[in-house]
């Protein structure tokens, strides 16, 4: 990979946790990293700002997290941007299931653990959506009525309350170069961060400096 030094050998052993070079308690980990910074902080959001449910509107794409006595499960979610709807209270979040190989990992695992994760991408655009929250499994017709397509309702769909809303800063999609074949010049569908930032803050955090500083200051920190 351009950039960066080929690995060396390593032995798998080598990476047991009790190695005097694992993290083992917060203060370590806070000392590895640092504290948060007064954006990391402000974005996050009990409910979907305005700003949010725009990027959950242009969304095509979403990962769904879910925890059961199997463990941990991450899945792929899609269908045409707007596919995840955002009722009037701007808490409740409604997810269509659609057919698949029957597996239902992400359903069982809500059947004995109510707790969710979601991750929205967004063709073209840096930022990722987060929302966690807790959810249950709807088979209402009024509810799967609302997300026909070609004639035919989800089997299903996850009623979600969502409990924390934030953006995800871009660095992670620049490393990756995801987007890198979406033409030059397609217009961003959604806020940018500074100025989700400041509608969120009510204009206390200086969005347009956020944003003029921000490519240079993630093209700095991307390693």
């Amino acid at each position: 990979m351009q950039g960066m030094t080929a690995p060396a050998p390593l032995n798998p052993t080598a990476l047991s946790a009790d190695s005097e070079h694992t993290i083992h308690t917060l203060r370590q980990l806070e000392s590895l990293l640092g504290t948060p910074s007064e954006a990391a902080v402000a974005k996050e959001l009990p409910r979907v700002h305005p700003g949010y449910r725009a990027m959950i509107e242009a969304s095509p794409f979403a990962v769904l997290a879910t925890q059961g006595p199997g463990g941990l499960d991450a899945s792929p979610r899609g269908d045409p941007a707007g596919f995840v709807q955002v009722l009037d209270d701007d808490q409740t979040l409604l997810l269509p299931e659609r057919r698949g190989n029957h597996r239902a990992d992400s359903l069982r695992n809500i059947l004995t653990d109510p707790r969710v994760a979601l991750l929205f991408l967004i063709p073209g655009v840096g930022e990722t959506l987060r929302v966690n929250g807790r959810a249950h499994i709807s088979v209402a017709p009024d509810l799967r009525a609302r997300f026909v397509v070609n004639g035919k309702p989800p089997q299903c769909v996850l009623v979600i309350k969502a409990e924390s809303v934030y953006f995800q800063c871009a660095r992670a999609i620049q490393r990756s170069g995801l987007w890198d074949s979406v033409p030059p010049g397609t217009p961003r569908p959604v806020p940018t961060p500074g100025a989700l930032l400041a509608s969120i803050t009510h204009g206390s955090f200086d969005g347009e400096t956020y944003d003029r500083e921000l490519p240079a200051r993630q093209q700095a920190s991307l390693y």
